[in-house]
């Protein structure tokens, strides 16, 4: 069987309420909701969370909150790996059965596509492998990449690639930040996610939007109109 964990803290700091702040008519988390319920893939969908107005709006759009997230896996330094071992456990110690596979679904991705979700389930089960999660190109080479020294002036981070072509340099890729398959065990051990024992679903740049500040939703919303993914 397969179950879906979306963690939702209450206590977002950069965009208050971030969670269930309306994005598109609905609540952020309700996005993250429907496209698991509409994949298909999961036996149960259920939300993490510490807050009981998160919790209520889950249950509305079709989620379980089967527990109230504990006060030490809610608060700044509480990992994801921490958050999903956690919701796991109470997984087997409530229904008495073990996931084959646990698939942690953030609760601001509403680009989160359900065919990509299926692709996920899939990597995970025809290989071994203790992963498979969402990940994008850079949109530019980072060995080009410079930073500001204490001077103020520009400093290369690989200073040896500065006569490189763009096109001889190996591509880049980086998490998508929309979900992550797992074995059961691999959760439970908190295994890393960025690993040889992992594999991507590969989604286009236009697919992607981290949404951490105030502008990242700003151009969120303005992609997500542009491609009109509803």
């Amino acid at each position: 069987m397969q179950l879906a964990v979306i963690p939702a803290r209450g206590g977002s700091k950069r965009i208050p309420r971030k969670n269930i702040k309306h994005f598109y008519g609905k609540p952020m988390i309700a996005w993250s909701i429907e496209a698991a319920l509409k994949s298909n893939c999961f036996d149960e969908v259920w939300v993490s969370t510490d807050d009981k107005e998160i919790a209520d709006i889950a249950v509305e759009y079709g989620a379980k909150v089967p527990f109230m997230r504990p006060a030490h896996l809610s608060d700044d330094y509480a990992t994801t790996a921490d958050v999903m071992q956690h919701a796991t456990q109470e997984f087997e110690h409530l229904t008495g059965r073990r996931p084959e596979h646990v698939c942690c679904l953030y609760a601001t991705a509403p680009f989160v596509q359900v065919n990509d979700l299926k692709k996920g389930l899939q990597l995970l089960k025809n290989d071994s492998i203790d992963y498979a999660f969402s990940a994008t190109t850079f949109p530019f080479p980072i060995q080009r990449a410079i930073k500001l020294n204490k001077e103020g002036t520009v400093e290369m981070f690989s200073p040896e690639n500065f006569n490189v072509r763009s096109q001889d340099l190996e591509e880049a890729w980086h998490d998508a930040g929309q979900f992550y398959w797992g074995i059961t065990q691999a959760w439970l051990d908190k295994c890393p996610v960025f690993s040889s024992k992992s594999r991507i679903v590969e989604l286009p740049r236009t697919h992607v939007q981290d949404i951490d500040t105030l502008e990242d939703w700003q151009l969120a919303e303005l992609l997500f109109g542009a491609l009109k993914l509803w």
